[in-house]
């Protein structure tokens, strides 16, 4: 008798605080884990929110780490070894240019809540457009069922051509920065309520920098997850 295979472990470039940071120890805490360390915590009780409801809000965001992809993850084509992935990451960190996003601001992205810039940031949305067009070459093509669970969610024209190129559909012009915070939130009252919340909470985040560097570390990576992780230096939230 014989099992199912495991996963091909899948790779991303992204952008977190490093741990330490204003930012990141806030997100911890609000979160109930530290995506760094993969320490897990009790999470704060909040005035009006049951706990279990709390647990739920928090659920998808916990589950997946505190980031912002650049590029979403990808399992490679044969002829290409984690380790030729992650040299390639290494270059490509070294060759850019370090970038802050001056300002960040909570906002409502399709029900969820999530921190965005504040204002447009050419270099970043650069960024993010060379991490999808560099990294295609590692890219292994979506088969049919990844086609079909995609299309599942309702894609528009261009967003099907892009899922077609690039193998996902958000990316290019489709695509928008943001750091999650909260699942999917229905109730516009509850959203309101978990977004003043957040307000309390996050303030010298919302107008501290997100810094992005000339280098980049890797973790290693776990079937369905991330391995690759553009590291932020400087403060994420300094203030200025």
């Amino acid at each position: 008798m014989t099992g199912e295979a495991a996963p091909a472990p899948r790779y991303a470039l992204y952008y977190a605080p490093r741990p330490g940071e204003g930012l990141a120890v806030t997100a911890a805490q609000w979160l109930g884990r530290d995506a760094e360390t993969g320490q897990t915590r009790s999470l704060k009780p909040v005035p009006g929110i049951a706990m279990d409801r709390l647990v739920e809000i928090t659920a998808d965001p916990r589950l997946y780490g505190f980031h912002g992809t650049l590029k979403a993850p990808i399992a490679l084509v044969d002829d290409a070894s984690e380790r030729d992935f992650l040299e390639a990451v290494g270059r490509f960190a070294t060759g850019g240019r370090a970038f802050a996003v001056p300002s960040l601001q909570l906002a409502q992205i399709s029900g969820f809540l999530a921190l965005v810039p504040a204002v447009r940031c050419a270099a970043l949305e650069d960024l993010a457009d060379r991490c999808v067009v560099e990294f295609d070459e590692f890219l292994r093509p979506a088969d049919t069922a990844e086609l079909a669970r995609r299309r599942g969610a309702g894609l528009s024209p261009r967003q099907d051509e892009l899922l077609v190129r690039w193998g996902y559909p958000y990316v290019l012009e489709q695509w928008r920065f943001h750091l999650t915070l909260t699942g999917r939130l229905p109730d516009a009252a509850e959203r309101e309520q978990i977004a003043a919340l957040l307000h309390q909470r996050l303030p010298a985040s919302l107008t501290g920098r997100c810094r992005f560097p000339t280098s980049a570390s890797s973790v290693s990576p776990v079937p369905g997850g991330r391995s690759s992780c553009w590291r932020a230096s400087g403060s994420a939230a300094d203030g200025g």
